[in-house]
């Protein structure tokens, strides 16, 4: 919406009611294209559903940038990610630091087919197994982008591996269930866990040592690069095929930086209005 008032667009926006409607965003995709709009800025659910919108798009000349979460289609204009696959190297590592190069940790992953998601988990252990040996992922379960799913796979975790010293989880309903299921065992600060993204929810359970670092996005400036981005072309810019954004690790003492108030706390409410 920032991008859209500042550029003199006007941005349509739609998606469904929970990231596991495949079906419900490849009928929002088309149904765009339908209405003939000048570009579709779209955050993909799985990797591979919208690949048919995408060539529909293409053939009634309709320039698309996907931003957040990718497809393997290459049938866009430009991918807006964060660099996902180094953002987990870095979870890794921090949890890592966390537990002095040692431990046993688990892995809350988020939904199959999901690629930002998967590369993420894929740094985390790619990471893990060429710098730490001492460190060993002993249980990972899928939390389907739910919250209470996410809660009930970290008390499996704790039930089935007592001697658990970390977790890391892949997205921000992981994070919530994960840091719950801590709180509800009495665990928080004793397991490390490592969360991804940094909503409100997340924000609190790091100040009260629930988390102990987040790897942070950045979701407002993903959101106006997409808009730009299709301005631009436009306006016969072409923009390049990839712009890779790098993630931050945040611990509760970096709150009160500058730099990490904004980033987490951009002021969304003047362009909601």
């Amino acid at each position: 919406m920032a991008a859209g008032k500042k550029l003199n667009v006007d941005v349509i926006w739609n998606g469904p009611s929970t990231e596991t409607d495949y079906a419900r965003q490849v009928q929002i995709v088309d149904s765009m294209i339908a209405r003939q709009v000048d570009g579709l800025a779209v955050a993909a659910q799985d990797r591979t559903t919208l690949n048919a919108s995408l060539d529909r798009a293409a053939a009634a000349h309709i320039p698309v940038t996907v931003f957040d979460s990718g497809v393997d289609s290459t049938n866009y204009l430009t991918y807006i990610t964060t660099n996902n696959f180094q953002a987990g190297q870095m979870a890794a590592r921090k949890l890592a630091e966390l537990l002095n190069d040692k431990g046993q940790v688990a892995m809350l992953m988020h939904a199959p087919g999901s690629k930002s998601t998967l590369d993420r988990e894929a740094g985390f252990e790619d990471a893990l197994r060429k710098e730490f040996p001492g460190m060993h992922i002993v249980a990972r379960q899928f939390s389907m982008s739910d919250r209470a799913k996410a809660m009930a796979a970290a008390e499996n975790f704790l039930t089935a591996q007592p001697d658990l010293d970390g977790m890391f989880a892949s997205a921000e309903p992981g994070s919530v269930g994960a840091a719950l299921a801590l709180k509800s065992r009495g665990l928080a600060g004793k397991v490390k866990l490592v969360a991804f993204d940094a909503g409100d929810d997340l924000v609190r359970d790091l100040k009260d040592g629930s988390i102990d670092a987040l790897i942070a996005q950045d979701p407002f400036r993903m959101g106006y690069e997409a808009v730009k981005t299709l301005v631009d072309k436009l306006h016969g810019t072409n923009p390049p095929k990839l712009i890779d954004l790098s993630a931050t690790v945040v611990t509760k003492g970096d709150l009160e930086k500058p730099e990490i108030k904004a980033l987490l706390f951009p002021d969304v409410k003047k362009y909601l209005n």
